[in-house]
């Protein structure tokens, strides 16, 4: 009897262990390498059908880099740019187009968002609703550059 009370207990206490384990972690979603991979050969493809050298960057849901993949000839001061678009879309959980167009329309405070790049060509990747990383490009104009990542993005889904 004893020995049959003793197991219960232990298997009521190893559920509540579970159960407080549970309630103090979440599980979320990451992006991959290769899911990363995939969305750069995705953005390359888009811009050498355009005929442009660009930087493409894979970043997970805190804005840290995956994946950079700088193409030939691309101008260096693009890789740090790429890098700012794609943690602007992943931490602020939106596309940084966003906020260069509340700059051009007068929002001058965007400018003091801590960690934002306010260019166009940062796209946060979503997964049920959930941003889990973005993709930023740099390299030609705004648009381009968020076409490009628009098809890198693409790839994802």
């Amino acid at each position: 009897m004893r020995t049959t009370l003793r197991a219960a207990c232990a298997m009521v206490l190893t559920g509540l262990l579970v159960a407080m384990a549970s309630a103090q972690t979440i599980d979320k979603k990451t992006l991959s390498f290769e899911a990363a991979q995939r969305m750069a050969a995705a953005a390359e493809a888009a811009a050498r059908a355009r005929g442009v050298g660009v930087v493409v960057v894979v970043v997970d849901d805190g804005g840290h880099v995956i994946l950079l993949h700088r193409l030939d000839d691309t101008q260096v001061a693009s890789v740090n740019v790429g890098i700012g678009k794609a943690r602007t879309a992943a931490i602020y959980r939106r596309p940084s187009r966003d906020f260069e167009e509340q700059i051009k329309a007068g929002r001058i405070a965007a400018l003091a968002l801590a960690d934002a790049t306010p260019l166009q060509g940062g796209v946060p990747i979503r997964l049920n609703g959930k941003v889990i990383g973005a993709i930023g490009v740099s390299g030609d104009t705004p648009q381009v550059d968020e076409d490009i990542a628009m098809a890198g993005a693409s790839a994802f889904r």
